[in-house]
């Protein structure tokens, strides 16, 4: 249908409409944790369509040093149809997408579990991603409480691209106004029980000058701990990074907001996680994931300090375990802890604090161990990575 509007000069008028303040709307949007129903489901808002520009914008912006996501003939001569997003683009993207349903109203995000990369993305593919409250756990009625969610993001021909699990720390709405009410979700919730991956690899070609000599499968054993040179400081470059990946939470960006809260969160926006994640990822990506071809998933992944504008952050790595694959002997796959750290050099770090760095912060207390203000994140993440050509 075509709509012929002839388009008149426009005449001002607000100054002869009253204004009547009894009309007023403050739309709200996220949830409070009496709002978070175990088995709600949201559609989330919009999409996102990837290019080959936002897509090497990202990987540049994060310091991926892996050429899948920086050159397509690269790409292609492993066995991809295109240019590849990275991992951290896919997984902020969607996470973000549904802030607005899901965690606008988090006073934290507590972790992110069982993330599991399903299918590649490539220019112009287009996400949408939905939401399913799994669990909520009531601490009182004057306390915030834990909301347990499952996220799924599908592309533009309903394959599901990407699975997640993350933790939500949220209050209690109490007399502050309901959030806007989400459209009701008639179609099936998408998602893989039992996933199985399949990549289109071709036999790796000898690409040696395009990547470095250390990181191939061979290179790894478990215990090695891989000290990551360069940090990164941020700048409030982060809030204008915050609204690229769609993320809608003020915390980030706000500084009303922020200044407006009360405790250690007070004050300038706080580093959204996703981007903090993205530039330890990029750090390492040139000592551990360069000869990477796929991203099978990370867990335990926890925020153990905010970070701010103004802060360096840094990078170590620790393998943990390495395996081969049936069927794939030209690949292995290597499971390895990323550990962030702020305003101190990573080999400083570990001079420092030394095999403490890599327990996780919530199990100190029961070990009679302080936790390290100087950590900012931790998890585990497994990588299918090539042998070295022979």
């Amino acid at each position: 249908m075509t709509v012929s509007l002839p388009l008149a000069e426009q005449a001002e008028v607000a100054a002869e409409i009253p204004v009547e303040l009894d009309k007023a709307r403050h739309p709200q949007y996220g949830r409070y944790l009496d709002e978070l129903e175990p088995g709600q489901v949201f559609e989330h808002p919009r999409g996102f369509t990837f290019t080959a520009s936002n897509m090497l914008d990202f990987a540049r912006t994060y310091m991926q040093a892996n050429p899948l996501y920086l050159n397509a003939p690269y790409a292609r001569a492993h066995g991809f149809a295109d240019l590849l997003a990275s991992p951290q683009m896919v997984f902020n993207v969607t996470l973000s997408l549904g802030v607005q349903n899901d965690s606008e109203k988090a006073i934290a995000n507590l972790g992110y579990y069982q993330v599991q990369f399903l299918q590649p993305v490539y220019p112009g593919d287009t996400l949408r991603s939905f939401t399913k409250v799994l669990e909520r756990k009531d601490r009182g009625p004057d306390k915030p409480g834990i909301t347990r969610i499952r996220t799924v993001a599908i592309n533009q021909d309903d394959a599901v691209v990407l699975q997640y699990e993350r933790k939500i720390f949220v209050g209690w709405r109490g007399d502050k106004p309901p959030t806007t009410p989400a459209p009701t979700v008639t179609a099936a919730f998408p998602g893989e029980e039992n996933p199985v991956l399949q990549l289109p690899l071709q036999d790796a070609p000898d690409t040696s000058g395009l990547t470095g000599p250390n990181t191939y499968f061979e290179d790894f054993s478990p215990g090695d701990i891989i000290v990551h040179a360069n940090g990164r400081t941020i700048t409030e470059e982060h809030m204008a990074l915050t609204y690229m990946v769609g993320n809608s939470h003020p915390l980030h960006f706000d500084r009303e907001f922020s200044s407006s809260l009360s405790g250690k969160m007070s004050g300038e926006p706080i580093v959204y996680g996703g981007l903090v994640f993205a530039w330890l990822d990029g750090l390492a990506s040139r000592d551990v994931s360069e000869h990477a071809v796929w991203e099978l998933g990370f867990t335990e992944g926890y925020h153990t300090q905010p970070a701010f504008a103004g802060d360096t952050v840094g990078a170590l790595s620790r393998i943990l375990a390495v395996e081969d694959v049936p069927g794939a002997e030209g690949y292995g796959v290597v499971t390895m802890q990323l550990i962030g750290v702020k305003n101190i050099r990573a080999a400083a770090a570990l001079e420092k604090h030394g095999a403490d760095l890599f327990i996780k912060e919530d199990a100190k207390r029961a070990i009679g161990k302080d936790k390290i203000a100087d950590k900012i994140f931790e998890i585990e993440r497994r990588l299918l990575i090539k042998r070295r050509p022979r």
